[in-house]
């Protein structure tokens, strides 16, 4: 994390003209083409009424006392005993009437404004791993050296529109207070929204306070104009954590966003059906959306979808499967019928940056974007199940990303476009190479990789003869190297680290 170091080896690889990392810019992305249907409109009422059989006749169990007091006092069916609540069809679609279709996220740099919902479509950096990968140095256990080069990364390429919650554990700090220093590393070596941990109330206050000092907002100010969100993992089947519970209803009383996310894996903790897990993802997922309405009628929140299956041989996860690609594609159907952005993920099983986890990640990264997710969550980085955030793999996803937001860009079709003039100049059997038409637009006309690699094999060998892996480890530290810490008032970054000092003595060796 040596900041000035970075900006100073930024500065002279522009002095030295050196070529930079292509990239297609900053831009705020939309999917024009038409979501993709695999289910029918019966099937998704029939998914429908079948997750509202599961919330009015098996109950979801909510292992928090003021949330049942918040299902309670609304009218809901609510058994503290067993700490199980049971909500009527009526009671569902009273909450839904107070959803937002889509909002805003602001993060303290305004011109990275994130937009959630309809058309649009952003990625964010993997989120949650607990080990960390590059070729060189190898797999390790996640730290705050890391950490920071992999939110460099994140914020030094455009199609990277947001940060998880925590790209790795910085397992060398205490757990009750590290949150602290992932949210200033965010704040600081990054001016883009993030994910807030939601593992209890504190630490989903903390992010919010924290923003608002960057932001030099009030806590009523941010409420108005939110900046973060944050993931709430549903225990599936039909438990809601008693922590995630407190993290999820702080956020919404803050008018901070929620992504309410069941983790259904097929054959474990769903039913190995794909229309089962999604009845039951689905019940979960709005038993979820309901309480962040009754914690603040309005509040922005996400309809989640992580299912995918499991391998039966050995009840490892899989990911990327044919299962799980059209697993995100069915979520947005039912995202939509609730009027709700949606939040999925391209993830993949492989223990490598190779070619399963290409494949892999392409394959849900299709069901994705069919599916019109506005949320892809895990979108670059994720490598071993979740289980690694891997440098490598970061920049494989960052050029799949960039393919796919190419390939999101509407055909034009106008007098220059359709190219008649040089169509007329050009003689039967001529080529287009020299044409002015074909020199005006050689620069911009196709989308430029960052990893592929396009010479013929004689000239590849020449070079070195590497593989996407192997090139991608030249990018991620090429990247480092021209990555450039945004600006922060001092005054503001000495609030931050006042407050993240006072908090680390009131929490102490306690929980935040």
């Amino acid at each position: 994390m040596a900041d000035p170091r970075r900006r100073r080896s930024a500065d002279r690889s522009a002095a030295r003209g050196e070529s930079r990392i292509p990239q297609l810019g900053q831009r705020s992305v939309r999917n024009p083409y038409p979501p993709m249907r695999l289910l029918s409109d019966d099937q998704i009422e029939a998914i429908h009424e079948a997750s509202l059989h599961i919330l009015e006749n098996f109950g979801i169990e909510l292992m928090s006392p003021r949330g049942l007091d918040l299902f309670a006092r609304a009218g809901a069916k609510v058994d503290r005993t067993s700490q199980t609540v049971w909500l009527d069809r009526g009671f569902v679609a009273e909450a839904l009437k107070t959803t937002p279709e889509s909002f805003a996220l602001t993060p303290r740099n305004a011109q990275n404004r994130v937009e959630i919902g309809g058309d649009r479509i952003n990625f964010t950096l993997v989120a949650g791993p607990p080990n960390v990968h590059d070729m060189e140095r190898g797999r390790r256990s996640g730290n705050m050296r890391d950490y920071g080069d992999l939110v460099s990364l994140a914020q030094h390429f455009d199609c990277i529109t947001m940060l998880g919650n925590q790209v790795c554990a910085p397992v060398e700090l205490p757990a009750n207070s590290r949150h602290l220093d992932t949210y200033r590393a965010n704040l600081t070596l990054t001016d883009k929204s993030f994910h807030v941990s939601a593992i209890g109330r504190g630490r989903a206050l903390d992010g919010v306070r924290m923003m608002a000092i960057a932001r030099g907002f009030t806590l009523e100010e941010m409420a108005a104009d939110p900046s973060l969100t944050t993931i709430i993992s549903v225990n599936s089947p039909r438990r809601f954590d008693g922590e995630m519970a407190e993290g999820m209803m702080t956020m919404s009383e803050h008018g901070q966003a929620v992504c309410v996310t069941p983790f259904t894996l097929m054959g474990a903790m769903s039913p190995v059906t794909l229309a089962g897990a999604l009845a039951q993802q689905n019940a979960e997922a709005l038993f979820g959306i309901v309480l962040t309405q009754l914690a603040r009628p309005g509040a922005p929140v996400i309809y989640g979808a992580f299912t995918s299956n499991v391998d039966m041989r050995s009840g490892a996860p899989a990911f990327g499967t044919p299962e799980n690609t059209k697993a995100n594609i069915a979520s947005g159907q039912l995202a939509r019928r609730y009027a709700l952005p949606y939040r999925t993920t391209p993830g993949s099983a492989s223990n490598a940056a190779d070619a399963q986890g290409a494949w892999e990640t392409m394959m849900a990264l299709w069901g994705a974007v069919l599916g019109h997710g506005n949320l892809v969550y895990h979108a670059a980085g994720w490598q071993e199940g979740g289980l690694t955030a891997s440098f490598e793999k970061f920049v494989m996803d960052v050029e799949m990303i960039q393919h796919m937001i190419a390939f999101l860009t509407p055909i034009a079709v106008d007098e220059g476009e359709l190219a008649l003039d040089a169509l007329g100049r050009v003689p039967t059997g001529g080529h287009f190479f020299g044409d002015p038409h074909t020199l005006e637009r050689y620069s911009t006309a196709f989308y430029q990789p960052i990893l592929s690699n396009w010479q013929n094999f004689e000239a590849w060998q020449e070079a070195g003869a590497l593989d996407a892996t192997q090139r991608a480890t030249g990018i991620w530290k090429k990247a480092l190297t021209e990555y450039r810490q945004p600006p922060m008032d001092p005054a503001v970054r000495e609030e931050l680290d006042a407050y993240v000092e006072r908090r680390k003595e009131e929490i102490g060796a306690g929980e935040p």
